[in-house]
C-alpha cells in the first residue's frame, strides 16, 4: 500500500486551464458520488442507471465499477484489508482527477471500512466526496445473489467475503441512504438526481 511517492524528485504541474472553466464549459459541478454497500445490493445497477439519466441530461458522468478497476488499474490486488485499503486509494485518486476534468463519478464499489471510505473523502476538496450508502439487508442481497458469490463464500470458495468472512461497517453518517431492498430502480435514481439539483451540481430538467 502506498504512503506517498517513493521519488523526491517531483515537481507539481499546473494546468493552464481551471477546473472552474472546464465546469462552466460543461455546465455542471464535478463531484463524486461514492455508493457503498454489500454485493448485490444494487450499487452497480443504480450506478449505470444514474449515469445513464445524467448523459441524457447533458451532464458529463463516468461510472467507476469494482469489477472493471479490478481488471485493470487494480489487477494486482486481492481481497486482505491492505489491499482492499488500496485498491479504495487508487479509485480515490482516479476520482479525484476525473473530477478535475469537470467529470461527475459514480462509484460503485462495496468499500467495506469507514477508514478506508474516510481516507478517499480526504483525497477529495471539501463537499465533493457524497457517500451514498445503497442499504439492502444482508438476506435480500444474498436472495439476489446475482454472481452466485454468497453461494461460493457459504461452501467456503471464497475467503474474506464481505458479509459472510470479512465485515462490512455502513456508514455513520452519509450524504444519502437509498434503500434499494424496499424501492423500484426508477424511484432511486430519480432520488438521486433530485438530491444533486438540490445541491446545485447540476441543473433542474428542462
Amino acid at each position: 500500500m502506498s504512503g506517498g511517492p517513493k521519488s523526491a524528485n517531483l515537481v507539481q504541474s499546473e494546468s493552464l486551464v481551471s477546473r472552474a472553466e472546464r465546469e462552466a464549459l460543461l455546465r455542471h459541478r464535478a463531484v463524486t458520488l461514492w455508493l457503498t454497500g454489500l454485493s448485490g445490493s444494487g450499487k452497480s445497477t443504480l450506478a449505470r442507471a444514474l449515469e445513464r439519466a445524467l448523459v441524457a441530461r447533458g451532464v458529463l458522468a463516468y461510472v467507476l465499477d469494482g469489477d472493471n478497476v479490478r481488471n485493470g488499474l487494480c489487477a494486482d490486488l486481492g481481497f486482505s484489508p491492505e489491499d482492499r485499503a488500496e485498491n479504495i486509494r487508487r479509485i480515490g485518486e482516479v476520482a479525484r482527477l476525473m473530477n478535475d476534468a469537470g467529470v461527475i463519478v459514480v462509484t460503485a464499489f462495496i468499500s467495506p471500512y469507514r477508514a478506508d471510505r474516510a481516507r478517499a473523502r480526504a483525497l477529495l476538496p471539501e463537499g465533493d466526496f457524497l457517500e451514498v450508502f445503497v442499504d439492502a439487508p444482508l438476506e435480500l442481497c444474498e436472495k439476489r445473489d446475482p454472481k452466485g458469490l454468497y453461494r461460493k463464500a457459504r461452501a467456503g470458495e471464497i475467503a474474506e467475503f464481505t458479509g459472510v468472512s470479512a465485515p462490512y461497517e455502513p456508514p455513520d453518517a452519509p450524504e444519502l441512504r437509498i434503500a434499494t431492498g424496499t424501492r423500484t430502480l426508477d424511484d432511486c435514481v430519480s432520488e438521486l438526481l433530485g438530491f444533486l439539483v438540490a445541491r446545485g451540481t447540476i441543473p433542474a430538467a428542462r
